[in-house]
């Protein structure tokens, strides 16, 4: 067959070579220099095609790495679980496959920080309720006799402060749980798809956020986690516990979105998981804002140096890892949570925080009149 489509292609089949060679026609000539056994009316339809129709695009079939075949250069790392079986559907074009994951980033930022700010609303004015209360508790304890085994209530003054761990000790239990669920041979199919992030998959939005939690590693989850509660009451002291969380939630996604751009730009697909990129946002906001601390290697702690040069030297190994294309960790995402923290407590925090004020007065609103009943005016 293709033998003959191409004789009748270099041959012609238009009007201009209607009689070529001693009198005969095209046909007659393709026909007579083809094998018999390639006639017929099956055949017949195959010229046709080829000379008269346009072939159909081919479709773009899934791939399963960046590289190679069955998730070769994915093997590399420990810190991801085994993808040889997770088929990945890359854009055939790519650009617009970042759409919808930047739509997300923005929306669920104003989210994040919109939520804390009510969050921070409704503990203070608790707060508030709960000193009063406790006055109006002490008022009536003056005035009455006290009962034998009655004690007096007192007012802690940690009730006008936030927990400092509160925080933390909650995102470190949603990461061990997502770490059991790892561990359940029934839903690895789910956790790839859902709790691990790549532009090439079909779910791009709800695992730039679940990722976060997620861990496929032991040793990834420990270091992960002591590196969140060594920095979390300092953050926490800067910037309060609703400011921390919307914080940290947001910088999850967005680090995940630049790890998104740096595969779409360089071709590398694959999943990623981990709360290294908004632990690295955590870890540049305390050291931009408290350069001279002084920070220690777990292991060895007789050798330390400065929060600001341990920030630099993170940036530049990230750096150098993604233009180097070093696989074991996710540097692009690392390097956007490290540059997120820088700018946040640069910027970020006098562009965004310290304007919920407008969010603020209409939630109370809300809450003080609340929604009114019928239509009508008295």
């Amino acid at each position: 067959m293709a033998w003959r489509g191409w004789a009748q292609r270099g041959w012609g089949c238009g009007q201009a070579w209607a009689v070529s060679v001693d009198g005969r026609s095209c046909e007659e000539l393709t026909a007579a220099l083809a094998p018999q056994r390639l006639l017929g009316r099956r055949f017949n339809f195959f010229i046709q095609q080829k000379c008269g129709f346009r072939k159909a695009p081919r479709k773009a079939e899934p791939r399963r790495s960046d590289t190679g075949t069955s998730g070769e250069a994915y093997r590399r790392s420990a810190l991801i679980p085994p993808v040889e079986e997770t088929v990945f559907y890359p854009s055939p074009y790519p650009i617009r496959s970042l759409i919808k994951p930047l739509f997300f980033t923005v929306g669920f930022t104003g989210c994040a920080f919109g939520s804390a700010a009510i969050w921070q609303y409704e503990s203070l004015k608790s707060r508030v309720q709960s000193y009063f209360d406790g006055i109006k508790a002490d008022w009536l304890d003056s005035i009455r006799p006290q009962k034998e085994g009655d004690f007096r209530k007192e007012v802690k003054i940690n009730t006008w402060y936030p927990h400092f761990s509160d925080g933390a000790r909650s995102i470190i239990a949603a990461n061990a749980l997502v770490f059991c669920l790892w561990r359940v041979p029934s839903l690895q199919r789910t956790m790839i798809r859902y709790f691990t992030s790549n532009p090439a998959s079909k779910v791009l939005c709800s695992p730039m956020l679940l990722s976060t939690f997620s861990h496929f590693s032991l040793f990834h989850m420990a270091a992960n986690m002591y590196v969140l509660w060594s920095f979390s009451s300092s953050i926490v002291n800067i910037l309060g516990q609703e400011q921390f969380m919307a914080l940290y939630l947001s910088a999850g996604v967005i680090s995940n979105f630049v790890s998104y751009v740096g595969k779409v730009a360089t071709g590398r697909y694959g999943p990623s998981l981990g709360a290294s990129g908004a632990i690295m946002t955590v870890l540049a906001a305390v050291c931009t804002k408290i350069p001279e601390g002084r920070l220690a290697i777990i292991f060895l702690p007789m050798f330390t140096f400065t929060a600001g040069n341990a920030l630099k030297a993170i940036i530049a190994m990230d750096t150098a890892g993604m233009i180097l294309g070093w696989k074991f960790f996710d540097h692009a995402a690392h390097l956007g949570g490290a540059l997120f923290g820088i700018w946040y407590v640069t910027y970020g925090h006098e562009l965004i925080w310290k304007n919920r004020e407008p969010l603020v007065k209409i939630w109370h609103e809300i809450r003080t009149n609340g929604p009114k009943k019928g239509g009508g005016s008295k």
